[in-house]
This record gives structure tokens, sequence and C-alpha cells, in this order.
């Protein structure tokens, strides 16, 4: 059912986004990743990727086709000379395996995420830590899901629970980079 609805995303989303922003809102637009219209190029000053660059790499890493590399290059192509690119991702200690943070478990490390955005050829600016959780320290075995607000796979009223609540939401990187002038 989910990947039925997904036939007509760019249809649903332009219309139910239509009704947020008002009579003097911006213009709506959606297209697949890799298939950004020509007419949109040099037109955004700001993309935004809010934790999702790890579905992103891993969906690339297994071998269903560039979807990280077509993002980074859809980013890079719409935003004007000078926009900014901000990225929030879960992430990965640097120590970590890197089968651990190729996305699988929804981590990423901060390293390869800037070489990444960098080899689309955008421009590392600057990092906040507003986003980070030194609490959020996962096993090689752990996901990301497993801390609020999803807390996938466990039980409600566990003890277990009340350790991962304690721990609060994931560590994120937040970085800014901008497309060259």
């Amino acid at each position: 059912e989910f990947m039925a609805n997904m036939a007509n995303w760019i249809e649903t989303f332009k219309a139910d986004a239509a009704g947020w922003s008002g009579d003097n809102g911006p213009s709506i637009e959606a297209f697949w990743f890799g298939q950004m219209p020509e007419s949109l190029a040099g037109t955004a000053d700001v993309v935004f990727f809010p934790r999702v660059l790890h579905n992103l790499a891993n969906f690339q890493n297994a071998g269903n086709g560039p979807y990280l590399d077509e993002a980074l290059a859809d980013a890079y192509a719409i935003l004007k000379p000078g926009g900014v690119f901000g990225v929030v991702q879960h992430e990965a200690r640097e120590s970590m395996s890197d089968e651990f943070a190729n996305g699988t478990h929804g981590y990423l490390k901060k390293a390869w995420v800037i070489e990444q955005v960098e080899k689309a050829g955008f421009e590392f600016v600057d990092e906040s830590n507003i986003n980070q959780n030194p609490l959020d320290q996962p096993s090689e075995t752990d996901i990301v899901w497993r801390l609020p607000p999803t807390y996938n796979g466990v039980e409600e009223g566990s003890e277990m629970r009340e350790k991962l609540a304690a721990i609060g939401e994931s560590n994120r990187m937040t970085l800014k980079f901008q497309k060259p002038e």
C-alpha cells in the first residue's frame, strides 16, 4: 500500500503543501531525485536535509541506485550561487565501523558526510552542537530507532524503555554548507 501511494506522491504532496503557505506563500514544487526540472535550476536560497541522508546512503550502498549522489547533485543544482545546504543527521562516532555507519542503523560518520557533500561541489562552512546528545552511545548492533520518539522494538512500560527515555533522542550532527558564488 505504501509503495502504491508513493506512485502519486508528487501530486499529493503539492496539493497538501499548497495549504501550508497561504495565498502569498512560495510556489510549491516536487520531483524525484535525478529528475529535477531544468526550470528549477538556480532558484532556491536554501536546501535542508533533516535526518534523511542515512536512508539515501543505505539505498545507494545496497546497490539500489545512486540515491545519495542524485539527491546531492539536485540540491546543488537547485541552489543559487551562494545558496546554503543544511544537514541534520544521526551521528555515529568516528571510531564505529564503516559497516555500522553506512546508514542501515540510521547513523553516519560526520567525516563521511562532509566528504560526500564536498564531493558534490559544496563548501563546508560551519557546524553547530545544538542537536548533539552525548548520552546516545550506540553499540554496533543498535539502531537509531530504538530511541524516542520511535522506541522501535521496545515494549511500552519496560525497564529498557525507561533507560532509552533517559538517553533521549539521537546524537545529531548539524552542518552548514554553501554552493560557491
